[in-house]
């Protein structure tokens, strides 16, 4: 059972993150014009590195020298491109092109998920 989960496991992790994300950006586009909102993002990467457990560089002796990795997982505030007077932080059409990537990328993560279990269910069944 722990092949079959870790068969599955980075994409149905990155499914989960993308619909964290996803519900992020809709929570800014929908309060665009309350003013002092600030514009939430997170580094999706940096999330799934940390969620996998897998990092850039590692050590494995004690004469190598760490190496600092960006600090994984919050939610930070988006810096404007051109901000607003009341506070507001939240451009649309950034937002809206940030959320439609990552729905792409929700749904390239899914197309992914669903192939692999095909392809299991193929080779439990002997086809």
């Amino acid at each position: 059972m722990q092949a079959f989960r870790a068969h599955l496991d980075l994409n149905a992790t990155a499914l989960g993150l993308r619909e964290q994300r996803g519900t992020m950006l809709a929570s800014n586009i929908a309060n665009a014009a309350t003013p002092g909102v600030k514009a939430r993002d997170v580094d999706f990467d940096a999330m799934l590195q940390a969620q996998i457990g897998s990092g850039s560089l590692r050590t494995s002796h004690g004469r190598h020298f760490a190496v600092p990795q960006a600090a994984a997982g919050g939610a930070g505030y988006r810096v404007p491109i051109n901000p607003s007077l009341d506070g507001n932080t939240v451009e649309m059409a950034v937002e809206q092109m940030q959320f439609a990537e990552n729905a792409l990328r929700y749904q390239t993560s899914l197309t992914f998920l669903n192939r692999r279990i095909s392809g299991l269910m193929t080779a439990i069944k002997g086809e």
